[in-house]
């Protein structure tokens, strides 16, 4: 009998890259149906403008290094869309571009491409927007009308005038806020499908979303006010749970999940930022190496 001896992996999916990415994109379809309806034809072009901003520097950016062209494995539109789920429908579409610019050069691209990057593109370039032009990045409009009004959060946080919709305005998106992060229907109806295609596990979600409310509850507010504004669904479900910036065991996701849930709480009530998960998880992000150090397993015999 003979043997055939190849090198690693030995084990092999059907699964690619693209077909992950592609099923990101379908679940992230609802809240993106749901966004256009709520912000109308602008919350559109500012997705359009950051995914198109997002593959055209990556398509570049490989030519210019001479790599091997990723663009069609999707990952790059997931990252301009993501992008896009994190802005205000009233960003400048300058200022959308160059975040798909920023988030595909040094959240990606410097650190050797898709697999490499310690930290998710998609919120690299988001606090790289809100750092540049905070001001520009910080005008929300209600749905439908689109008259400027503050975010939930913001009125809560800073004491400003306006009016908190009720609990199920909130749940369904029909608030000012992100493009993508406002109707937690759909995310959950998105997360729900990528917990199916067992792209994600509940490790994450959960431990963030359960730390969120102790804390919430520790300082005496209310914790479902806190999950439902912002864009702590997003963050929890399509954010932390990035493959390739998270932990690879399940005892280090519980760990990441609770730091972003603390982070998340404190930079909330305590923080100079209204919205604490964009920066929650590029702090884990960072703790990510330790995590995995201290609990992987260390190999039999070793």
């Amino acid at each position: 009998m003979s043997l055939t001896v190849t090198v690693s992996p030995h084990i092999k999916s059907k699964e690619s890259v693209q077909s992950v990415m592609l099923d990101v994109i379908i679940s992230l379809i609802p809240a993106t149906i749901l966004a256009i309806w709520f912000f109308k034809l602008r919350s559109l072009i500012v997705i359009l403008v950051c995914i198109i901003s997002c593959c055209l520097t990556e398509y570049l950016a490989q030519k210019i290094m001479r790599r091997e062209n990723t663009v069609s494995d999707l990952s790059a539109a997931v990252t301009g869309l993501l992008l896009a789920f994190c802005l205000p429908p009233s960003t400048p579409f300058w200022i959308a571009g160059i975040g798909g610019m920023f988030s595909i050069i040094f959240g990606k691209t410097i650190f050797g491409g898709l697999g490499h990057n310690p930290f998710n593109p998609a919120l690299v370039g988001r606090a790289f927007l809100q750092l540049s032009w905070p001001k520009d990045t910080s005008v929300w409009t209600t749905p439908f009308d689109a008259l400027t009004t503050a975010t939930p959060l913001s009125i809560t946080r800073y004491g400003l005038e306006g009016k908190i919709p009720d609990t199920f305005s909130l749940f369904i998106g029909n608030c000012a806020g992100c493009i993508g992060e406002t109707s937690k229907l759909a995310l959950i109806i998105g997360a729900l499908y990528l917990l199916y295609r067992k792209h994600i596990k509940l490790h994450i979600p959960l431990s963030y979303i359960i730390t969120a409310i102790i804390v919430s509850v520790l300082f005496k507010t209310d914790p479902v006010f806190h999950i439902l504004t912002g864009g702590l669904v997003l963050g929890a479900f399509f954010m932390a749970t990035d493959p390739v910036t998270s932990p690879v065991t399940d005892t280090g996701k519980i760990i990441f999940g609770i730091g972003c849930g603390l982070l998340t709480i404190l930079i909330r009530l305590k923080g100079g930022f209204p919205e604490g998960v964009c920066y929650s998880i590029l702090i884990m992000n960072m703790v990510t190496p330790f995590i995995d150090k201290i609990t992987i397993r260390k190999r039999f015999g070793a």
